[in-house]
């Protein structure tokens, strides 16, 4: 048979087959196998017993040397013919070693005999090494779930197994995951073994977790990351991790340091990863000052949307009337809590996500940030300059300027803002829109360079704007109480599928609305480290 076409079928069948799981890349079988030895010496593949009981058609396998001492299994009959027809053509396995096995049903006896001593005995387990790239699916994913006779079902496999039925207790919310399922009879049922597998972050920082990682007691004594989209049929910016876990060292892990790989394999770092399960998330914090229902008290809103950074790009300040991420549940912006809405949004906002840092957690902070002034305005000023308000669905009470100061046609119909900055609220003027703030809360916020330089991009933005000279079929384009969504609506425009255009013709608009950007990631690089400092997220 030709090799190459040999080579390009299997490849071929295992795109098409494995969609539920991570095929591992040959880079990260032969990284992580340098990780074997570099942790269990060099002659690892003749001191240990390795099974890959997820084994698929067997990739992860590629490159070891001790045929006698791999064992490798899986669901699929079809993928057990792969694997025979791969020995045929060369690979080093042997072929009694290689059989169907349904890891989440099939009781242990049913495997080879060799398998089972080894198993059985208190020694030669503790030189068993289960090495894995897990299936990945997920029950609690509505996208997952069918209507069937009424009733909802999960993806096949994920709930409907033994395994899962049998530690239902001991995994809590955690038995949504297939790859935890796999962890948990490793753990129970083949004691003091070693593991190592390749899955998501989650069983580290996951919340719905909790419950695995209270049993889950292992020395991690190796790991690294690389990114999701780095596997096949994966587009996720998250990582994966190989992690080598010694189950016979029982230790409850606070933390966990990974190396850090590009796609290509290159080092770039080290990162830590945090378990927060004695820690309370930013979504904690700030749901006690939310407002409540009264529309006419209203300025805005936010919804819960997770507390990780995975969350960030769904985490918008809307017009409180836009029908926006509801069953999220929402944050009710008033005159009370803006100061509270604009720190929890520009907390969350002025760090750029990327797939190493999209597992962390966002926490409930320390008190330090209450006395720190420039902290507090200076997430007033970049919430205000990176909102989406909309003034299409009522009043928008977002600028934070006045008419004077950009030049406008016409009164707004709130100036809450500017006097919200000036410290100069005052009910009459703002049509009773607002509770009335008691004299000595009254004084004007304080800001930091890096802001004032923010609030002069933005100024000259909306002057721009309200000097624009609109064309007469556009006269009534004009909005006097335009908001910066609306300002940045305008010059872009809509493309046909009805998304804003990235780009304008303008030329002027285009420099404003980038050195306005310019700006605002300075300003973010100047909150950035508060965030730490103030404990909304652990270093």
């Amino acid at each position: 048979m030709n090799t190459r076409f040999y080579w390009n079928k299997i490849m071929d069948k295992i795109k098409r087959e494995r969609t539920g799981s991570f095929y591992t890349p040959q880079i990260w079988v032969e990284l992580s196998q340098k990780y074997l030895s570099d942790t269990l010496g060099e002659d690892w593949q003749d001191e240990y017993y390795i099974w890959d009981c997820a084994a698929g058609t067997g990739n992860l396998l590629t490159g070891l040397t001790n045929k006698f001492n791999i064992f490798a299994s899986t669901l699929d009959k079809q993928d057990v013919d792969v694997i025979h027809d791969r020995i045929k053509n060369g690979a080093n396995l042997v072929e009694k070693n290689v059989f169907q096995f349904d890891f989440l049903n099939d009781d242990f006896k049913k495997l080879p005999k060799l398998l089972q001593d080894i198993i059985n005995d208190p020694e030669k387990r503790k030189k068993l090494l289960i090495y894995i790239n897990p299936p990945y699916a997920e029950a609690s994913d509505k996208k997952t779930l069918d209507q069937k006779d009424g009733k909802k079902e999960g993806k096949k496999g994920v709930e409907q197994n033994r395994i899962n039925k049998k530690y239902a207790k001991e995994l809590g919310q955690g038995n949504a995951e297939l790859f935890v399922q796999f962890l948990t009879r490793i753990y129970f049922e083949i004691p003091n073994c070693l593991i190592a597998e390749f899955s998501t972050l989650k069983i580290i920082t996951g919340p719905h977790f909790i419950d695995f990682r209270k049993f889950f007691k292992a020395k991690l004594k190796k790991a690294f990351i690389c990114p999701a989209n780095s596997f096949d049929n994966v587009k996720g910016k998250f990582p994966i991790g190989f992690m080598i876990w010694d189950t016979a060292i029982k230790e409850q892990f606070k933390k966990i340091e990974t190396y850090v790989y590009d796609n290509v394999g290159k080092e770039l770092t080290t990162k830590i990863f945090h378990i927060y399960d004695e820690n309370q998330y930013i979504n904690d914090w700030v749901k006690p000052f939310r407002g409540d229902i009264v529309t006419n008290q209203l300025i805005g809103k936010f919804p819960f949307k997770g507390n990780d950074f995975q969350n960030q790009d769904m985490v918008q300040i809307v017009h409180h009337k836009m029908d926006y991420n509801t069953e999220a549940g929402q944050f009710l912006i008033n005159q009370k809590n803006v100061k509270y809405a604009c720190i929890y949004f520009a907390v969350r906002k002025c760090i750029t996500t990327n797939w190493i840092i999209n597992s962390d957690q966002f926490l409930y902070p320390n008190a330090s940030w209450e006395t720190d002034l420039f902290f507090q305005s200076d997430c007033l000023i970049f919430t205000l300059l990176t909102n989406k308000v909309q003034s299409k669905f009522g009043t928008n009470h977002w600028i934070p300027f006045t008419e004077y100061e950009v030049n406008a046609k016409e009164k707004f119909e709130s100036d809450f803002m500017a006097k919200y900055i000036a410290g100069k609220i005052d009910t009459k003027v703002t049509f009773n829109l607002f509770n009335k703030i008691e004299k000595k809360d009254q004084k004007p916020l304080i800001f930091s360079k890096e802001a004032k330089e923010v609030f002069k991009a933005g100024l000259e933005l909306w002057k721009y704007y309200h000097a624009h000279q609109f064309p007469a079929y556009e006269i009534e384009t004009y909005n006097t109480n335009a908001s910066l969504y609306d300002i940045r609506e305008y010059f872009q425009g809509r493309n046909e599928s009805g998304k804003m255009n990235h780009k304008s013709k303008d030329e002027t608009y285009t420099k404003l609305i980038n050195d306005l950007r310019e700006k605002l990631k300075l300003l973010g690089d100047k909150i950035a480290p508060k965030v730490y400092e103030h404990g909304f997220l652990l270093e």
